[in-house]
């Protein structure tokens, strides 16, 4: 079921794999027109390839370094241009920087211009084109911004951060722009079976984690699409600076299972 009008041009970072990828192909489901971008070369990005061949009229891809300012700036212009107006921004690129509080100073920049400055200056250069067409932006951070774990840092400053991001773009750029926070968990992507496959048993590292949510299971990522696709809708428009916590009740626990 379609959740908005087909015409709406969504605007998704980090779309070439994992959560971003799965946003992508929601909002093509829903009939929606997707302009993605991700650091990887189309040649290097297999799931950008397989949306183009899949929705060659509604999706384009764009190969973009958002810690730099001028090519955010570029492909926003860009972006604009296809269709003459931009509805939504997925503000989801990001990567973990699990270095600990005593990394390296270049380890501490290069994590805030990605996980950090590159949401605050896309969300800054497609604002006018946002508020022409009363649009949304959602922020992509993460659980680590309200409880995280040793070692995660710098990773999980920069992801508290944008939870005041949200708050102040939500005060300072509405009623005409509307902006909410998404803060998954352990979502089930290629990314995170390389962290299970980096243990002596994989399968055990699993069920070890399953164990930690409530829910019994780890997330998908067609749920966090599914999710974002609900936040842009006009039946969320009473939700806005915020930031929605989605981790199968992973931060209701206060000690660990089998520590308990």
């Amino acid at each position: 079921m379609k959740t908005q009008q087909s015409t709406r041009v969504i605007i998704v970072t980090g779309a070439s794999q994992g959560i971003g990828h799965a946003i992508a192909q929601t909002y093509l489901n829903n009939g929606d027109i997707v302009i993605g971008c991700a650091y990887s070369t189309l040649e290097k990005a297999s799931g950008a390839q397989k949306l183009l061949a899949d929705y060659p009229e509604r999706f384009f891809y764009f190969s973009v370094d958002v810690t730099k300012t001028e090519s955010i700036k570029q492909f926003v212009t860009d972006a604009e241009k296809l269709f003459g107006h931009i509805d939504v921004l997925v503000s989801n690129a990001g990567k973990n920087v699990f270095k600990g509080i005593d990394c390296e100073e270049n380890d501490w920049s290069h994590n805030f211009d990605l996980n950090l400055r590159s949401h605050w200056f896309m969300a800054k250069c497609a604002r006018p084109a946002l508020a022409k067409s009363k649009g949304v932006i959602l922020i992509m951070t993460s659980n680590h911004a309200f409880s995280t774990m040793p070692g995660c840092a710098p990773y999980n400053i920069s992801k508290r951060a944008l939870l005041s991001l949200v708050q102040s773009l939500t005060i300072e750029w509405g009623p005409e722009i509307r902006t909410v926070g998404i803060a998954p968990g352990f979502i089930d992507t290629d990314g995170n079976q390389v962290w299970f496959d980096s243990h002596t048993d994989g399968r055990l590292a699993r069920e070890k984690t399953i164990k930690k949510h409530p829910v019994g299971r780890i997330g998908r990522p067609e749920e966090v699409g599914e999710l974002c696709l609900f936040l842009s809708s006009e039946n969320a428009g009473f939700i806005a600076g915020t930031t929605i916590v989605m981790d199968g009740g992973r931060s209701a626990i206060m000690q660990d299972r089998d520590d308990v």
